[in-house]
């Protein structure tokens, strides 16, 4: 099984994206502070949705918690890209799937997922974790509702991370105690889809 490391520093900049990571935000916490549908933002972000082609309103509402214009925040999206420009931490990645989740249902996650062709975008960008993170929610979601999975991405399941991807708590956790027990643990723990990709995840469910 082929492996892959990963730089997270080798990325570029898109402004909506940009200032949510300065401000440590996730597409979820606006969605909630500005009163903007979670999917219309994940669009706006991903470049689905051009910002300047928003109304006014909806403007307004994301410019407010973002702490810029509404002329800033259509000046800066004209000057554009998609969201494969610009990669956010890992556990900020994490976290918006798992709001994505809840958000959407598991059903309709599945589908948009699938019809996004996100998996693919992120595994030819090679961003192997975001690829292969996303995967393995999928393939989770799918055994959790009896059904059977998509056989698209057989050949990305053949590839895994060079090294288990712990989370950041986890890390930091062990780094203070250094005795190795929260890591042991984790992997325990880990859902079965995600460890196959050397992933160390076990809740996707517990979001606030």
């Amino acid at each position: 099984m082929p492996v892959y490391r990963y730089n997270l520093n080798e990325v570029k900049s898109l402004s909506i994206n940009e200032i949510l990571s300065r401000r440590g935000m996730t597409k979820y916490m606006l969605a909630k502070a500005s009163g903007v549908p979670h999917t219309t933002i994940n669009d706006i972000c991903s470049g689905k949705t051009k910002i300047e082609k928003c109304s006014a309103g909806t403007l307004y509402k994301l410019a407010k918690p973002l702490g810029v214009s509404m002329e800033e925040l259509v000046e800066d999206g004209m000057k554009g890209g998609t969201e494969m420009e610009y990669r956010s931490t890992f556990d900020v990645f994490k976290s918006n799937v798992c709001h994505q989740v809840k958000d959407m249902g598991d059903l309709d996650f599945i589908i948009h997922t699938l019809q996004s062709g996100e998996i693919r975008k992120y595994f030819d960008n090679k961003w192997y974790p975001e690829s292969l993170y996303l995967l393995a929610m999928v393939d989770y979601l799918s055994r959790e509702n009896g059904l059977p999975i998509s056989r698209e991405y057989n050949d990305i399941r053949a590839h895994k991370l060079a090294e288990p991807l712990f989370p950041l708590s986890v890390v930091m956790a062990d780094a203070v105690t250094k005795d190795g027990k929260w890591k042991s643990e984790s992997l325990r723990d880990a859902i079965p889809e995600f460890i196959h990709f050397n992933i160390v995840e076990s809740e996707v469910r517990n979001v606030i």
